[in-house]
């Protein structure tokens, strides 16, 4: 049976990681006579607003939200469970605005004394189908310098500024991954990027030392998973092939073989509506996507629904179809070198 297991690795945050892994739970779920699932989630910390920003502040623990969302799409229960967990406080001083999953791994983590095993322990009562792991144990911050030279630090407020980011950086500088996230990109066939929000989801995962060296010697197959739309300042204006580079130059090392985008037209009457908030769809540059060596992978990937989003269903059967390729690959070439 370990043969006819299939690995992935989904590194990301916010609500397009969760979509990824929702569609991958409902293939474990179901089974397959060819081959098991196997997924590992590494979730970006670095969140300070909203519940999360309030519950860091406050009891210094890293921002819960994330991780509860991915707990969340990988739970073998849909129902009370999962429920209770997204429920979120209507009113009550305190308690406004906060979700009761936040408030349960927060509560776990001061019992524990370890955010991580906070997570497992949650994940063992929510039946997760898979892993998850937080990026670090660090309590870390993000700082941005944008295109004018001025610095932002903080989530939310890089996720609210209207003007370009030149980069990124993490606070502290220097933090370390999980022994199990390296463990678990080392044993992968597939390692997924994306889909997720470019400066404040994906790319803080790979500022955290060890993880871009860990992929890059990785015999997995890597896919970024395309955005459908650009968001207002943090990627107005990027192309496919910006996203990569930007990942790619915050590594410090080329990680991505694959892209993954969408084909489907997306309507007009939604195009219209997302440009009115300056949101455009993402262009795809194949022929420069190309000419980095990347292989483009085009396929269907548009849910239908009132907002543009990614189909969970759509890009899970991507992900199981490169995650085959990827076993097929390893069994015959050697690891990669980590220098690009």
């Amino acid at each position: 049976m370990e043969e006819r297991t299939l690995r992935i690795v989904s590194i990301g945050g916010g609500t397009g990681l969760s979509t990824l892994l929702l569609g991958l739970k409902r293939r474990i779920v179901a089974g397959s006579d060819r081959f098991k699932l196997d997924v590992t989630a590494v979730v970006t910390v670095t969140d300070d607003g909203g519940s999360s920003g309030r519950l860091r502040r406050e009891f210094d623990v890293l921002p819960p939200g994330d991780i509860r969302n991915c707990m969340v799409a990988l739970s073998k229960d849909d129902d009370l469970l999962s429920q209770l967990f997204q429920y979120r406080f209507p009113s009550g001083r305190g308690l406004k605005g906060h979700s009761f999953g936040n408030l349960f791994l927060t509560a776990l983590t001061n019992l524990t004394g370890d955010f991580a095993h906070a997570v497992q322990k949650s994940s063992e009562i929510l039946r997760t189908a898979g892993k998850i792991y937080p990026s670090t144990s660090a309590n870390v911050r993000i700082r941005a310098v944008l295109e004018d030279g001025s610095l932002v630090e903080g989530e939310s407020k890089i996720s609210r500024s209207r003007s370009r980011i030149r980069e990124i950086s993490l606070i502290p500088e220097t933090c370390q991954p999980l022994e199990e996230t390296l463990a678990a990109i080392r044993e992968a066939d597939l390692i997924t990027v994306g889909p997720g929000s470019l400066y404040t989801s994906i790319i803080p995962n790979v500022l955290v030392s060890g993880i871009p060296a860990a992929i890059r010697r990785s015999k997995a197959i890597t896919a970024c998973f395309m955005n459908l739309m650009s968001q207002p300042g943090e990627t107005t204006g990027l192309t496919a092939a910006d996203h990569i580079e930007a990942i790619e130059r915050h590594a410090h090392t080329k990680l991505i073989d694959v892209v993954v985008v969408n084909t489907a037209s997306i309507k007009p009457s939604l195009k219209r509506r997302y440009a009115a908030e300056r949101a455009h769809p993402v262009e795809v540059d194949r022929d420069r996507l190309t000419a980095m060596g990347l292989t483009v992978l085009g396929r269907d990937l548009l849910a239908e629904s009132e907002k543009v989003r990614h189909d969970p269903d759509a890009i899970a059967e991507v992900a199981v179809q490169l995650a085959a390729a990827g076993r097929r690959r390893k069994l015959k070439q050697p690891a990669r070198s980590v220098t690009r």
